[in-house]
């Protein structure tokens, strides 16, 4: 037979003793109860038909590549361009440039898609377009003026539609002209 001693214990050690013994009776109700339904799952997963397990793909085979660089052009070094007999570029330049001197105008802030035409005016100077921009903005335009961020120049305005030519990049270092056309807003 054992005795123990009796003792007694300061409030947190009395509320840490109660704590473990509610858990201890917790862990002992957990533990009994029945658990046929999870050993009948357990058996019928088990009891599944195995499925094929695919095989791995194939291994490609990639052909070596050497790079011989001798007699070829160093890529960090800029091109040389082909003059004729008078000095001037022959390299396949059209001559189609934007100007990039000229100075900026507002409406060239905006991409043409954002730009909405609301409607013409007409004077004593011509017809006026009248173009929404994307900022809310109502601005008027003439034939010459340009818009849109490839240097889109009007060349023509009528009561339904304004007619731009726009300088876009075609390949590396040149240029080519594209017509566009902006529709009045319904």
């Amino acid at each position: 037979m054992m005795l123990f001693a009796r003792k007694s214990f300061s409030p947190k050690q009395s509320l840490s003793l109660a704590c473990l013994a509610a858990l201890s009776g917790l862990m002992t109700a957990c533990g009994g109860g029945d658990v046929n339904d999870l050993t009948n799952f357990i058996q019928d997963v088990k009891a599944r038909p195995k499925g094929a397990i695919e095989p791995l793909p194939e291994k490609k085979i990639v052909e070596s590549f050497v790079f011989k660089p001798e007699g070829l052009r160093d890529p960090f070094r800029p091109t040389e361009k082909n003059m004729d007999d008078a000095g001037l570029d022959v390299s396949g330049v059209s001559g189609i440039r934007p100007d990039t001197e000229r100075r900026k105008e507002e409406l060239e802030a905006f991409s043409l898609d954002s730009l909405r035409m609301m409607g013409t005016l007409k004077d004593q100077r011509g017809l006026w377009g009248l173009i929404r921009a994307k900022d809310g903005t109502i601005h008027s335009v003439q034939v010459g003026n340009h818009m849109g961020q490839n240097y889109g120049k009007i060349i023509r305005i009528l009561e339904d539609k304004i007619e731009l030519m726009e300088i876009v990049p075609d390949k590396p270092g040149t240029w080519r002209e594209q017509q566009a056309t902006l529709a009045l807003v319904e």
